[in-house]
C-alpha cells in the first residue's frame, strides 16, 4: 500500500504530461457554403495582422496552413475564392502539488521521525487556441471556422516548436471540409 502511495504521483505526472501532447479540435461552418466550389485561397493580412503572436509563429503558422490548403487540392491566388485568417489565445495555468513531507516511513497523526516539513512544487503550464477562418472571398462571410486547444511547447527548441505548430494546424485542418448531408 505504501508503495502505491509512493508511485501515485508519479502515475498522476505522467498521465498529465501525456494528455498535454493532444490538441483538441472543433469546427463550425455555414450550411448554405458551396465548400466544393472553393479552389483557390490567398490569406487575409488584416486579420493575421491582429493574432497576438509574435511574427516568426505567425510565420510557422501560415506555412504549415498553405502546406494544408495545397495538400487539399487548393491553389494560392491573387484572386481568391477564400481567404484564410487566423486568431488565437492563450492562458497561463499554474498548478501546485502539495507534498505533505512524509517519506513513507511514517504513519498517521502527529510527530515522526522521518517528517521533512511541507513542501510544495508549483510549475506553470500554457494553454493555446487556434482559430483558423475561411471567408468567402466574394461575399466577404465567415464561410468555416476551425478550433484547436492544446498546451503549448515552453520549449527553446525550434524544431519541437514548429513540429507543435504543425500538429495544430494538421489536426484543425482534418476537419475542413465538413462533412455536409
Amino acid at each position: 500500500m505504501k508503495r502505491l502511495f509512493k508511485t501515485l504521483p508519479i502515475l498522476l505526472l505522467f498521465i498529465i504530461a501525456s494528455s498535454c501532447t493532444s490538441v483538441r479540435v472543433a469546427s463550425d461552418y455555414d450550411r448554405d457554403a458551396n465548400f466544393d466550389s472553393y479552389k483557390t485561397f490567398a490569406f487575409f493580412k488584416t486579420g493575421i495582422d491582429k493574432a497576438k503572436i509574435s511574427d516568426l509563429d505567425k510565420r510557422r503558422i501560415l506555412r504549415a496552413i498553405e502546406a494544408e490548403m495545397l495538400a487539399k487540392g487548393f491553389t494560392k491566388s491573387e484572386n481568391p475564392d477564400v481567404l484564410v485568417s487566423i486568431f488565437t489565445k492563450s492562458r497561463e495555468q499554474v498548478n501546485i502539488y502539495n507534498n505533505n513531507g512524509w517519506n513513507g516511513f511514517g504513519y498517521g497523526w502527529g510527530w515522526s521521525p522521518w517528517y521533512w516539513g511541507n513542501r510544495s512544487n508549483v510549475s506553470t503550464s500554457t494553454q493555446g487556441s487556434l482559430y483558423i477562418d475561411l471567408i468567402d472571398a466574394k461575399k466577404k462571410e465567415l464561410v468555416w471556422q476551425g478550433k484547436g486547444e492544446g498546451y503549448l511547447s515552453s520549449s527553446s527548441n525550434i524544431d519541437k516548436k514548429e513540429a507543435r505548430i504543425k500538429e495544430f494546424v494538421t489536426e484543425i485542418m482534418t476537419k475542413y471540409p465538413p462533412e455536409q448531408k
